[in-house]
């Protein structure tokens, strides 16, 4: 389904490059990870997302830069609180975490 926005929709997201710091297995879920994020200005954020199943160590993670939602409402998950999304992609079985082709500072708005 495409569904069109206009601008200023699109300007109310703040996109930020984060770098991951940590990297935890969500107990009795299949899906979850839970992530400590550094989004700069030592802002340290807890983000909860469902891509465990692609990472059979999830230790790789750490020190990998993505982009995330910064400015997403919080959302409870698992009893954990998810203050981000990060942003990647899937079709027909592959996978993948968006990444900037330079390492950037947290924090770094990506438009």
């Amino acid at each position: 389904m495409n569904t069109n926005i206009n601008y200023d929709d699109f300007a109310k997201l703040e996109i930020r490059v984060g770098t991951i710091k940590e990297v935890e297995v969500v107990e009795d879920a299949d899906k979850l990870l839970k992530l400590t994020v550094d989004l700069g200005e030592a802002e340290l954020r807890q983000i909860v997302s469902g891509i465990r199943e692609y990472y059979e160590d999830p230790e790789v993670l750490v020190g990998k830069q993505c982009p995330f939602v910064a400015n997403l409402e919080p959302r409870t998950i698992r009893g954990l609180e998810s203050q981000g999304m990060i942003l990647a992609g899937s079709a027909d079985g592959d996978f993948a975490l968006f990444h900037p082709d330079n390492k950037l500072p947290p924090g770094t708005l990506v438009s």
